[in-house]
């Protein structure tokens, strides 16, 4: 059985080589989720959000959970799953430029209005990964 410190490494491994994931967070008491585009620095997870709907703000200093998986990425014959997700506080902060690039291009818009980057670091606990193997990809029908 694979050590955890070899799971996290892997966890964020496996993170780093996917461009985005769920961020999750009470706000007002009611749990919420939206998607981020995140980044793997070192130990730390780098996420960048739409600033326009406030969520940045709310979830600084709190703790929130993030999670991301190759589902969107499978191919024919890759028959492989997995999952990570951890827990962590979020802190807001400004990336300095080596860090803006690795995001690379923002998106334009967010729910048709102009897409304003804010930026969160996690640095994660309690990581978890998880495998399910033989998993056929579904293949779309082709309609003739």
């Amino acid at each position: 059985m694979p050590s955890a410190s070899y799971d996290e490494h892997r966890a964020l491994q496996l993170l780093a080589g996917t461009p985005y994931g769920r961020i999750s967070v009470s706000m007002r008491a009611l749990p919420f989720v939206t998607v981020a585009r995140h980044v793997v620095v070192g130990r730390k997870v780098l996420l960048r959000l739409h600033g326009g709907f406030g969520y940045a703000r709310a979830c600084d200093g709190s703790v929130v959970a993030y999670g991301a998986d190759n589902l969107a990425d499978r191919r024919a014959g890759d028959e492989s799953v997995w999952t990570v997700q951890f827990v962590g506080t979020a802190r807001v902060f400004d990336p300095d430029p080596a860090e803006l690039a690795l995001f690379g291009r923002a998106p334009s818009t967010a729910d048709d209005a102009p897409f304003i980057p804010e930026y969160l670091c996690i640095e994660p606990q309690f990581i978890t990964l998880h495998h399910l193997e033989g998993v056929p990809v579904r293949v779309a029908a082709h309609s003739s």
